[in-house]
Protein backbone atom coordinates (compact mmCIF):
# COMPACT_ATOMS: atom_id res chain seq x y z
CA UNK A 1 0.00 0.00 0.00
CA UNK A 2 2.40 2.29 0.75
CA UNK A 3 4.03 1.40 -2.58
CA UNK A 4 1.67 2.43 -4.36
CA UNK A 5 1.27 5.56 -2.37
CA UNK A 6 4.96 6.53 -3.29
CA UNK A 7 4.80 5.96 -7.17
CA UNK A 8 1.29 8.03 -6.94
CA UNK A 9 3.26 10.95 -5.18
CA UNK A 10 6.20 10.34 -7.53
CA UNK A 11 3.89 10.18 -11.13
CA UNK A 12 2.15 13.55 -9.13
CA UNK A 13 5.41 15.75 -8.18
CA UNK A 14 6.72 14.46 -11.76
CA UNK A 15 3.41 15.77 -13.18
CA UNK A 16 3.66 19.21 -11.33
CA UNK A 17 7.68 19.35 -12.14
CA UNK A 18 6.56 19.94 -15.91
CA UNK A 19 3.36 22.10 -15.36
CA UNK A 20 5.83 24.08 -13.21
CA UNK A 21 8.74 24.22 -15.91
CA UNK A 22 6.46 25.09 -18.53
CA UNK A 23 4.89 28.00 -16.90
CA UNK A 24 8.47 29.13 -15.98
CA UNK A 25 9.38 28.40 -19.63
CA UNK A 26 6.10 30.82 -20.71
CA UNK A 27 6.69 33.78 -17.98
CA UNK A 28 10.73 33.82 -19.38
CA UNK A 29 9.67 33.84 -22.78
CA UNK A 30 7.10 37.19 -22.43
CA UNK A 31 10.09 38.60 -20.11
CA UNK A 32 12.92 38.36 -23.09
CA UNK A 33 9.49 39.69 -25.29
CA UNK A 34 9.01 42.69 -23.61
CA UNK A 35 12.72 43.86 -23.52
CA UNK A 36 12.86 42.53 -27.40
CA UNK A 37 10.31 45.50 -27.84
CA UNK A 38 11.94 48.00 -25.41
CA UNK A 39 14.87 48.04 -27.53
CA UNK A 40 13.25 48.14 -30.51
CA UNK A 41 11.04 51.01 -29.52
CA UNK A 42 14.45 52.73 -28.02
CA UNK A 43 15.85 52.15 -31.91
CA UNK A 44 13.02 53.43 -33.68
CA UNK A 45 13.22 56.37 -31.59
CA UNK A 46 16.73 56.98 -32.08
CA UNK A 47 16.14 56.63 -35.57
CA UNK A 48 13.56 59.10 -35.93
CA UNK A 49 15.56 61.91 -34.16
CA UNK A 50 18.41 60.48 -36.56
CA UNK A 51 15.94 61.33 -39.81
CA UNK A 52 14.72 64.70 -38.61
CA UNK A 53 18.19 65.95 -38.18
CA UNK A 54 19.19 64.87 -41.31
CA UNK A 55 15.49 66.52 -42.93
CA UNK A 56 16.81 69.81 -41.34
CA UNK A 57 20.04 69.92 -42.68
CA UNK A 58 19.00 69.02 -45.88
CA UNK A 59 16.33 71.65 -45.94
CA UNK A 60 19.12 74.10 -44.91
CA UNK A 61 21.23 73.31 -47.63
CA UNK A 62 18.71 73.02 -50.15
CA UNK A 63 18.20 76.58 -48.97
CA UNK A 64 21.97 77.76 -49.67
CA UNK A 65 21.80 76.31 -53.17
CA UNK A 66 18.55 77.59 -54.28
CA UNK A 67 20.00 81.10 -52.81
CA UNK A 68 23.52 80.78 -54.86
CA UNK A 69 21.51 79.43 -57.78
CA UNK A 70 19.05 82.33 -58.05
CA UNK A 71 22.18 84.89 -57.39
CA UNK A 72 24.14 83.33 -60.56
CA UNK A 73 20.76 83.24 -62.86
CA UNK A 74 20.40 87.11 -61.75
CA UNK A 75 24.01 87.29 -63.23
CA UNK A 76 23.35 85.86 -66.09
CA UNK A 77 20.24 87.36 -67.05
CA UNK A 78 22.37 90.75 -66.33
CA UNK A 79 25.09 90.04 -68.45
CA UNK A 80 22.69 88.57 -71.38
CA UNK A 81 20.83 91.64 -71.13
CA UNK A 82 23.89 93.85 -71.45
CA UNK A 83 25.03 91.68 -74.48
CA UNK A 84 21.94 92.27 -76.39
CA UNK A 85 22.19 96.25 -75.80
CA UNK A 86 25.51 95.87 -77.06
CA UNK A 87 24.11 93.68 -80.40
CA UNK A 88 21.20 96.09 -80.87
CA UNK A 89 23.92 99.19 -80.91
CA UNK A 90 26.05 96.98 -83.03
CA UNK A 91 23.70 96.37 -85.45
CA UNK A 92 22.25 99.57 -86.09
CA UNK A 93 26.07 100.58 -86.61
CA UNK A 94 26.53 98.17 -89.09
CA UNK A 95 23.28 98.80 -90.76
CA UNK A 96 24.45 102.34 -90.75
CA UNK A 97 27.54 100.99 -92.46
CA UNK A 98 25.68 99.19 -94.88
CA UNK A 99 23.40 102.40 -95.84
CA UNK A 100 26.59 104.11 -96.42
CA UNK A 101 28.16 101.31 -98.50
CA UNK A 102 24.87 101.15 -100.47
CA UNK A 103 24.84 104.70 -101.03
CA UNK A 104 28.23 105.04 -102.21
CA UNK A 105 27.95 102.02 -104.31
CA UNK A 106 25.32 103.73 -106.17
CA UNK A 107 27.38 106.81 -106.58
CA UNK A 108 30.39 104.60 -107.88
CA UNK A 109 27.93 102.84 -110.29
CA UNK A 110 26.37 106.21 -111.69
CA UNK A 111 30.60 107.56 -111.87
CA UNK A 112 31.31 104.38 -113.92
CA UNK A 113 28.85 104.80 -116.45
CA UNK A 114 29.35 108.41 -116.48
CA UNK A 115 32.90 107.56 -117.60
CA UNK A 116 32.14 105.29 -119.78
CA UNK A 117 29.24 107.59 -121.91
CA UNK A 118 32.31 110.10 -121.82
CA UNK A 119 34.90 107.49 -122.89
CA UNK A 120 32.36 106.53 -125.88
CA UNK A 121 31.84 110.16 -126.69
CA UNK A 122 35.72 110.62 -126.91
CA UNK A 123 36.29 107.82 -129.05
CA UNK A 124 33.55 108.43 -131.64
CA UNK A 125 34.78 112.55 -131.26
CA UNK A 126 37.93 110.91 -131.89
CA UNK A 127 37.49 108.91 -134.84
CA UNK A 128 34.99 111.62 -136.61
CA UNK A 129 38.43 113.48 -136.11
CA UNK A 130 40.56 111.27 -137.62
CA UNK A 131 37.99 110.95 -140.54
CA UNK A 132 37.87 114.68 -140.82
CA UNK A 133 41.75 114.96 -140.58
CA UNK A 134 42.09 112.33 -143.36
CA UNK A 135 39.82 114.04 -145.94
CA UNK A 136 41.16 117.45 -145.09
CA UNK A 137 44.73 116.26 -145.14
CA UNK A 138 44.43 114.13 -147.43
CA UNK A 139 46.61 111.31 -144.85
CA UNK A 140 45.90 107.49 -144.82
CA UNK A 141 44.11 106.56 -141.42
CA UNK A 142 47.54 105.24 -139.46
CA UNK A 143 49.08 108.71 -141.12
CA UNK A 144 46.39 110.52 -139.34
CA UNK A 145 46.04 108.27 -136.03
CA UNK A 146 49.76 108.94 -135.49
CA UNK A 147 49.09 112.86 -135.88
CA UNK A 148 46.23 112.39 -133.32
CA UNK A 149 47.83 110.79 -131.17
CA UNK A 150 51.15 113.42 -131.54
CA UNK A 151 48.89 115.73 -130.47
CA UNK A 152 47.19 114.35 -127.64
CA UNK A 153 50.37 113.34 -126.06
CA UNK A 154 51.60 117.04 -126.69
CA UNK A 155 48.21 118.54 -125.13
CA UNK A 156 48.00 116.30 -122.28
CA UNK A 157 52.22 115.32 -122.08
CA UNK A 158 52.30 116.42 -117.98
CA UNK A 159 48.87 114.07 -117.70
CA UNK A 160 50.21 111.39 -119.16
CA UNK A 161 53.55 111.75 -117.68
CA UNK A 162 52.20 111.42 -114.21
CA UNK A 163 50.05 108.97 -114.55
CA UNK A 164 52.87 106.82 -115.91
CA UNK A 165 55.64 107.89 -112.87
CA UNK A 166 52.39 107.00 -110.71
CA UNK A 167 52.48 103.29 -112.22
CA UNK A 168 55.73 103.11 -112.56
CA UNK A 169 57.39 104.01 -109.02
CA UNK A 170 54.26 102.07 -107.46
CA UNK A 171 54.94 98.71 -109.05
CA UNK A 172 58.60 99.70 -108.87
CA UNK A 173 58.48 100.21 -105.32
CA UNK A 174 56.48 97.37 -104.68
CA UNK A 175 59.09 94.93 -106.40
CA UNK A 176 61.67 96.51 -104.73
CA UNK A 177 60.20 96.33 -100.95
CA UNK A 178 59.93 92.38 -101.60
CA UNK A 179 62.95 92.06 -102.87
CA UNK A 180 64.80 94.06 -100.01
CA UNK A 181 62.62 92.29 -97.52
CA UNK A 182 64.01 88.73 -98.95
CA UNK A 183 67.79 89.97 -99.70
CA UNK A 184 67.36 91.46 -95.82
CA UNK A 185 65.64 88.40 -94.64
CA UNK A 186 68.57 85.77 -96.16
CA UNK A 187 71.51 88.42 -95.01
CA UNK A 188 70.52 88.33 -91.52
CA UNK A 189 70.40 84.79 -91.17
CA UNK A 190 74.00 84.30 -92.85
CA UNK A 191 76.24 86.09 -90.74
CA UNK A 192 79.98 84.64 -91.72
CA UNK A 193 83.06 86.43 -90.41
CA UNK A 194 85.29 87.91 -92.79
CA UNK A 195 88.22 86.38 -93.08
CA UNK A 196 91.29 88.21 -92.26
CA UNK A 197 94.10 86.61 -93.35
CA UNK A 198 95.15 88.27 -96.81
CA UNK A 199 99.05 87.42 -97.59
CA UNK A 200 99.95 86.58 -93.86
CA UNK A 201 99.00 83.73 -91.11
CA UNK A 202 100.22 83.11 -87.78
CA UNK A 203 100.89 79.88 -85.69
CA UNK A 204 100.61 80.13 -81.73
CA UNK A 205 103.53 78.88 -79.57
CA UNK A 206 103.52 76.97 -76.50
CA UNK A 207 106.15 78.87 -75.05
CA UNK A 208 108.49 81.57 -75.67
CA UNK A 209 111.31 79.27 -75.48
CA UNK A 210 110.21 77.52 -78.58
CA UNK A 211 111.03 81.23 -80.56
CA UNK A 212 114.68 80.10 -79.91
CA UNK A 213 114.01 76.94 -81.28
CA UNK A 214 112.54 77.83 -84.48
CA UNK A 215 115.54 80.62 -85.05
CA UNK A 216 118.65 77.82 -84.45
CA UNK A 217 122.01 78.86 -84.04
CA UNK A 218 123.06 81.87 -85.57
CA UNK A 219 119.95 81.74 -87.78
CA UNK A 220 120.62 78.59 -89.29
CA UNK A 221 116.75 76.97 -88.50
CA UNK A 222 114.78 80.02 -89.98
CA UNK A 223 116.94 80.58 -92.85
CA UNK A 224 116.35 76.62 -93.82
CA UNK A 225 112.86 77.08 -93.25
CA UNK A 226 112.36 80.34 -95.38
CA UNK A 227 114.46 78.63 -97.91
CA UNK A 228 112.20 75.43 -97.98
CA UNK A 229 109.19 76.40 -97.93
CA UNK A 230 109.31 79.99 -99.69
CA UNK A 231 107.91 82.34 -96.82
CA UNK A 232 109.07 84.62 -95.04
CA UNK A 233 108.87 84.37 -90.59
CA UNK A 234 108.47 87.02 -88.92
CA UNK A 235 109.16 85.94 -85.23
CA UNK A 236 108.98 89.50 -82.72
CA UNK A 237 105.80 90.77 -84.01
CA UNK A 238 103.63 89.55 -81.63
CA UNK A 239 104.56 87.46 -78.13
CA UNK A 240 104.19 83.78 -78.24
CA UNK A 241 102.91 83.77 -82.21
CA UNK A 242 105.36 83.15 -85.16
CA UNK A 243 103.45 85.05 -88.37
CA UNK A 244 103.99 83.29 -91.95
CA UNK A 245 104.24 85.76 -94.56
CA UNK A 246 103.74 84.71 -98.33
CA UNK A 247 101.51 86.27 -101.36
CA UNK A 248 101.02 82.40 -102.33
CA UNK A 249 98.47 80.75 -100.37
CA UNK A 250 99.78 77.41 -101.03
CA UNK A 251 102.92 78.67 -99.81
CA UNK A 252 101.28 79.75 -96.22
CA UNK A 253 99.31 76.47 -95.67
CA UNK A 254 102.97 74.31 -96.52
CA UNK A 255 104.40 76.44 -94.23
CA UNK A 256 101.88 76.51 -91.29
CA UNK A 257 101.15 72.98 -91.25
CA UNK A 258 105.16 72.18 -91.71
CA UNK A 259 106.02 74.39 -88.78
CA UNK A 260 103.05 73.31 -86.49
CA UNK A 261 104.00 69.71 -87.01
CA UNK A 262 108.21 70.81 -86.44
CA UNK A 263 106.74 72.36 -82.81
CA UNK A 264 105.08 69.18 -81.43
CA UNK A 265 107.78 67.16 -82.63
CA UNK A 266 110.26 69.65 -80.73
CA UNK A 267 113.49 68.50 -83.11
CA UNK A 268 113.98 71.61 -85.06
CA UNK A 269 116.85 72.04 -87.53
CA UNK A 270 117.51 71.87 -90.86
CA UNK A 271 117.71 68.61 -91.77
CA UNK A 272 114.38 68.05 -90.07
CA UNK A 273 113.02 70.96 -91.83
CA UNK A 274 113.86 69.54 -94.67
CA UNK A 275 112.16 66.06 -94.02
CA UNK A 276 109.07 67.64 -93.07
CA UNK A 277 108.37 70.36 -95.36
CA UNK A 278 108.62 67.87 -98.00
CA UNK A 279 106.23 65.36 -96.50
CA UNK A 280 103.51 68.24 -96.22
CA UNK A 281 103.85 69.07 -99.25
CA UNK A 282 103.56 65.44 -100.11
CA UNK A 283 100.38 65.10 -98.13
CA UNK A 284 98.90 68.82 -99.94
CA UNK A 285 96.63 66.33 -101.89
CA UNK A 286 94.89 65.48 -98.93
CA UNK A 287 94.41 68.45 -97.61
CA UNK A 288 93.19 70.05 -100.79
CA UNK A 289 90.33 66.79 -100.52
CA UNK A 290 89.47 67.29 -96.96
CA UNK A 291 89.21 71.27 -97.66
CA UNK A 292 86.95 70.20 -100.56
CA UNK A 293 85.04 67.54 -98.80
CA UNK A 294 84.40 70.00 -95.61
CA UNK A 295 83.39 72.87 -97.93
CA UNK A 296 81.05 70.62 -99.67
CA UNK A 297 79.69 69.11 -96.47
CA UNK A 298 79.31 72.76 -94.93
CA UNK A 299 76.96 73.69 -98.03
CA UNK A 300 74.77 70.87 -98.15
CA UNK A 301 76.06 69.71 -101.71
CA UNK A 302 76.42 66.08 -101.99
CA UNK A 303 77.15 63.30 -104.90
CA UNK A 304 79.80 65.09 -106.25
CA UNK A 305 82.90 63.48 -107.78
CA UNK A 306 86.49 62.76 -105.91
CA UNK A 307 88.14 64.76 -108.69
CA UNK A 308 85.82 67.82 -108.52
CA UNK A 309 86.28 67.96 -105.10
CA UNK A 310 89.87 68.28 -105.16
CA UNK A 311 89.51 70.64 -107.30
CA UNK A 312 86.92 72.75 -105.34
CA UNK A 313 89.40 71.69 -102.09
CA UNK A 314 92.03 74.00 -104.44
CA UNK A 315 89.83 77.12 -103.84
CA UNK A 316 90.62 77.18 -100.57
CA UNK A 317 94.15 78.72 -101.36
CA UNK A 318 92.66 81.28 -103.80
CA UNK A 319 91.45 84.48 -102.95
CA UNK A 320 89.77 87.45 -105.16
CA UNK A 321 90.23 91.14 -104.15
CA UNK A 322 91.26 89.45 -100.26
CA UNK A 323 88.39 87.04 -99.83
CA UNK A 324 88.71 83.28 -100.23
CA UNK A 325 87.05 82.46 -103.58
CA UNK A 326 86.66 78.96 -101.24
CA UNK A 327 84.79 80.46 -98.26
CA UNK A 328 83.31 83.20 -100.74
CA UNK A 329 81.64 79.98 -102.51
CA UNK A 330 79.96 78.35 -99.56
CA UNK A 331 78.52 81.54 -98.10
CA UNK A 332 77.07 82.44 -101.65
CA UNK A 333 75.74 78.70 -101.61
CA UNK A 334 74.11 79.35 -98.36
CA UNK A 335 72.49 81.95 -99.78
CA UNK A 336 71.68 80.70 -103.11
CA UNK A 337 69.88 77.94 -100.72
CA UNK A 338 67.75 80.46 -98.65
CA UNK A 339 66.73 82.58 -101.73
CA UNK A 340 65.78 79.62 -103.61
CA UNK A 341 63.83 78.49 -100.32
CA UNK A 342 61.66 81.84 -100.10
CA UNK A 343 61.24 81.97 -104.04
CA UNK A 344 60.35 78.20 -104.58
CA UNK A 345 63.10 77.52 -106.77
CA UNK A 346 64.68 73.88 -106.72
CA UNK A 347 67.57 74.67 -103.31
CA UNK A 348 69.86 71.54 -104.43
CA UNK A 349 70.31 73.19 -108.10
CA UNK A 350 70.70 76.62 -106.55
CA UNK A 351 73.17 75.74 -103.64
CA UNK A 352 75.14 73.15 -106.29
CA UNK A 353 75.68 76.42 -108.98
CA UNK A 354 76.68 78.44 -106.59
CA UNK A 355 79.08 76.30 -104.76
CA UNK A 356 80.25 75.18 -108.37
CA UNK A 357 79.91 78.43 -109.67
CA UNK A 358 83.94 79.70 -109.38
CA UNK A 359 85.28 76.00 -109.73
CA UNK A 360 87.00 77.00 -112.72
CA UNK A 361 88.87 79.42 -111.12
CA UNK A 362 90.89 76.65 -109.46
CA UNK A 363 93.04 75.73 -112.53
CA UNK A 364 92.45 78.84 -114.64
CA UNK A 365 96.59 79.80 -115.11
CA UNK A 366 96.59 76.37 -116.66
CA UNK A 367 94.13 76.50 -119.37
CA UNK A 368 93.47 79.09 -121.07
CA UNK A 369 89.58 80.66 -121.29
CA UNK A 370 87.55 82.53 -118.82
CA UNK A 371 86.70 80.74 -115.45
CA UNK A 372 83.43 80.36 -116.29
CA UNK A 373 83.52 79.05 -119.35
CA UNK A 374 86.70 76.99 -118.15
CA UNK A 375 84.19 75.82 -115.18
CA UNK A 376 81.82 74.61 -118.07
CA UNK A 377 84.00 72.07 -119.22
CA UNK A 378 84.96 70.63 -116.14
CA UNK A 379 81.50 70.53 -114.75
CA UNK A 380 80.61 68.62 -118.28
CA UNK A 381 83.63 66.53 -118.15
CA UNK A 382 82.46 65.11 -114.48
CA UNK A 383 78.49 64.44 -115.78
CA UNK A 384 77.24 67.08 -113.08
CA UNK A 385 73.72 67.71 -113.34
CA UNK A 386 72.71 70.33 -116.35
CA UNK A 387 70.53 72.08 -114.86
CA UNK A 388 73.77 73.05 -112.12
CA UNK A 389 75.86 74.14 -115.10
CA UNK A 390 73.00 76.23 -116.69
CA UNK A 391 72.49 78.19 -112.70
CA UNK A 392 76.67 78.88 -112.66
CA UNK A 393 77.24 79.72 -116.45
CA UNK A 394 75.37 83.24 -116.53
CA UNK A 395 76.83 84.77 -112.70
CA UNK A 396 79.25 87.34 -114.85
CA UNK A 397 76.40 87.51 -117.87
CA UNK A 398 78.55 85.35 -120.13
CA UNK A 399 75.07 83.13 -120.64
CA UNK A 400 71.63 84.43 -120.94
CA UNK A 401 69.18 83.46 -117.60
CA UNK A 402 67.69 80.19 -118.71
CA UNK A 403 66.12 79.32 -115.32
CA UNK A 404 65.28 80.79 -111.91
CA UNK A 405 68.09 79.45 -110.60
CA UNK A 406 70.56 80.90 -112.51
CA UNK A 407 69.27 84.46 -111.64
CA UNK A 408 69.76 83.10 -107.66
CA UNK A 409 73.29 82.13 -108.35
CA UNK A 410 73.86 85.17 -109.83
CA UNK A 411 72.84 87.26 -107.00
CA UNK A 412 73.99 85.14 -104.06
CA UNK A 413 77.40 85.93 -105.88
CA UNK A 414 77.25 89.61 -106.17
CA UNK A 415 75.66 89.31 -102.05
CA UNK A 416 78.01 87.62 -100.62
CA UNK A 417 81.42 89.74 -102.90
CA UNK A 418 79.88 93.14 -102.35
CA UNK A 419 78.66 93.09 -98.97
CA UNK A 420 80.76 95.24 -96.92
CA UNK A 421 83.57 93.97 -95.36
CA UNK A 422 83.95 90.38 -98.13
CA UNK A 423 86.54 92.34 -100.68
CA UNK A 424 89.34 94.57 -99.71
CA UNK A 425 89.84 97.65 -102.03
CA UNK A 426 92.25 100.41 -101.63
CA UNK A 427 91.27 103.95 -100.55
CA UNK A 428 92.42 105.27 -104.50
CA UNK A 429 90.63 102.65 -106.10
CA UNK A 430 87.85 103.59 -104.31
CA UNK A 431 87.84 107.47 -104.90
CA UNK A 432 88.79 106.44 -108.52
CA UNK A 433 86.01 104.70 -108.82
CA UNK A 434 83.55 107.42 -107.60
CA UNK A 435 85.52 110.35 -109.68
CA UNK A 436 84.60 107.85 -112.62
CA UNK A 437 81.25 107.67 -111.92
CA UNK A 438 80.49 110.97 -111.80
CA UNK A 439 82.65 111.91 -114.84
CA UNK A 440 80.60 109.20 -116.65
CA UNK A 441 77.32 110.88 -116.07
CA UNK A 442 78.50 114.52 -116.32
CA UNK A 443 79.60 114.04 -120.26
CA UNK A 444 75.91 113.68 -121.01
CA UNK A 445 73.98 116.96 -122.72
CA UNK A 446 71.68 118.72 -120.35
CA UNK A 447 73.52 117.44 -116.95
CA UNK A 448 74.50 120.45 -114.69
CA UNK A 449 75.55 118.43 -111.33
CA UNK A 450 76.43 115.01 -110.08
CA UNK A 451 76.93 113.39 -107.17
CA UNK A 452 78.20 109.98 -106.25
CA UNK A 453 76.69 109.34 -102.93
CA UNK A 454 76.13 105.79 -100.78
CA UNK A 455 79.36 104.76 -101.18
CA UNK A 456 79.03 104.94 -105.01
CA UNK A 457 75.66 103.14 -104.82
CA UNK A 458 73.67 105.97 -106.25
CA UNK A 459 74.91 108.89 -108.62
CA UNK A 460 72.16 111.91 -108.83
CA UNK A 461 71.81 114.08 -111.72
CA UNK A 462 70.67 117.46 -112.01
CA UNK A 463 69.58 118.86 -115.32
CA UNK A 464 69.14 122.04 -116.76
CA UNK A 465 65.32 122.02 -117.28
CA UNK A 466 65.15 124.12 -120.42
CA UNK A 467 67.42 121.77 -122.02
CA UNK A 468 65.97 117.90 -120.71
CA UNK A 469 62.50 117.55 -120.69
CA UNK A 470 60.06 115.26 -118.32
CA UNK A 471 59.74 112.65 -120.85
CA UNK A 472 63.69 113.21 -121.75
CA UNK A 473 64.58 112.42 -118.30
CA UNK A 474 63.28 108.66 -118.24
CA UNK A 475 65.17 108.62 -122.11
CA UNK A 476 68.47 110.28 -119.89
CA UNK A 477 68.29 108.08 -116.65
CA UNK A 478 68.46 104.99 -119.23
CA UNK A 479 71.27 106.02 -121.10
CA UNK A 480 73.30 106.94 -118.23
CA UNK A 481 72.69 103.33 -116.51
CA UNK A 482 73.34 101.42 -119.84
CA UNK A 483 76.33 103.46 -119.89
CA UNK A 484 77.65 102.76 -116.70
CA UNK A 485 76.69 99.24 -116.74
CA UNK A 486 79.31 99.15 -120.14
CA UNK A 487 81.83 101.13 -119.23
CA UNK A 488 82.39 100.52 -115.15
CA UNK A 489 82.92 97.53 -113.15
CA UNK A 490 81.49 97.39 -109.43
CA UNK A 491 79.81 95.01 -107.09
CA UNK A 492 76.12 94.91 -107.02
CA UNK A 493 74.01 97.52 -109.14
CA UNK A 494 74.07 101.16 -109.11
CA UNK A 495 71.12 103.25 -108.97
CA UNK A 496 70.79 106.43 -111.38
CA UNK A 497 68.33 109.44 -109.78
CA UNK A 498 67.88 111.71 -112.46
CA UNK A 499 65.82 115.45 -110.66
CA UNK A 500 64.82 117.97 -113.00
CA UNK A 501 63.40 121.06 -111.23
CA UNK A 502 61.92 124.06 -112.47
CA UNK A 503 62.35 127.49 -110.40
CA UNK A 504 60.63 130.75 -111.05
CA UNK A 505 61.47 133.93 -109.30
CA UNK A 506 59.72 137.11 -108.93
CA UNK A 507 59.50 140.32 -107.24
CA UNK A 508 56.82 142.15 -105.70
CA UNK A 509 57.89 146.03 -105.65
Amino acid sequence: MSLKIILILLALSGIGGIVLGYVLRVLIGLASRSSVELDTKRRLLQAKEQAAKILADAEFRSEIIETERLESVEERESKVSAREERLAVREEFIDSRQRDLDDKEAEVRAREQEAARVRNEAESLAARRAKELANIANLSESKAREELFAEIERAHEEAILSRLQKLSAHGRERLESKARDILTAVIHRLGNAVNAETVSLSVPLPSEEVKGRIIGKEGRNIKAFERATGVDVIIDDSPDRVTLSSFDPLRRAVAKSALEKLIADGRIQPAKIEEVVEKTRAQLADIVEQQGEAAAYEAGVVGLDTKLVALLGRLHFRTSFGQNILQHSVEAAHLAGMLAAELGADQAVARAGALLHDIGKAVDHEVQGSHVEIGRRILEKYGVDKRVIEAMQSHHDEYPYETPEAVIVQVADAVSSGRPGARRDTLDRYLERLSDLERLAAAFEGVEKVYAIAAGREIRIFVNPGKVSDVAMHKLARDIAQHVQSELKYPGEIKVNVIRENRVVEFAR
